[in-house]
């Protein structure tokens, strides 16, 4: 059952199966994007350095600073601090301000393979 327990002072709303239920908003102070630079989702963001000031962070930037000690792309980080998309481009905007991890664009191939040797490697696969 989910709902609100107006029974008891200092209730919240709560789903049972899945503890206390925050909206993206609150996450993000109803910001909706990352300031600054426009982040790819596919972009590898990794902290710059051990933090000690760790003062004005949530739980969210702080799973996300922990993840990043290697490099994960902002699709990721979204699933493993299990936010949405949108929330976790804001959180690693906010990171990237303060300057405790660095965002990298994705990897892009140098040129894409030739049409003509993709048909091949088709058509020997349909020879199997």
């Amino acid at each position: 059952m989910t709902g609100y327990d107006g029974e008891h002072e200092g209730a919240e709303w709560v789903d049972e199966a899945a503890g206390p239920v925050v909206r993206p908003y609150a996450l993000t102070g109803g910001r909706t994007g990352a300031a600054g630079e426009r982040l790819d989702l596919a972009a590898q963001v990794v902290a710059t350095r051990a933090r000690t000031n760790l003062a004005g962070l949530q739980p969210e930037h702080l799973r996300i600073l922990e993840l990043c000690q290697r490099p994960w792309s902002i699709a990721e980080l979204a699933v493993y601090v299990d936010v949405p998309l949108a929330v976790a481009k804001v959180l690693v905007g906010d990171l990237v301000e303060r300057g405790d991890v660095t965002v990298r664009p994705p990897v892009q191939p140098a040129h894409a393979p030739d049409r003509h040797l993709l048909q091949a490697v088709l058509d020997g696969i349909r020879a199997l």
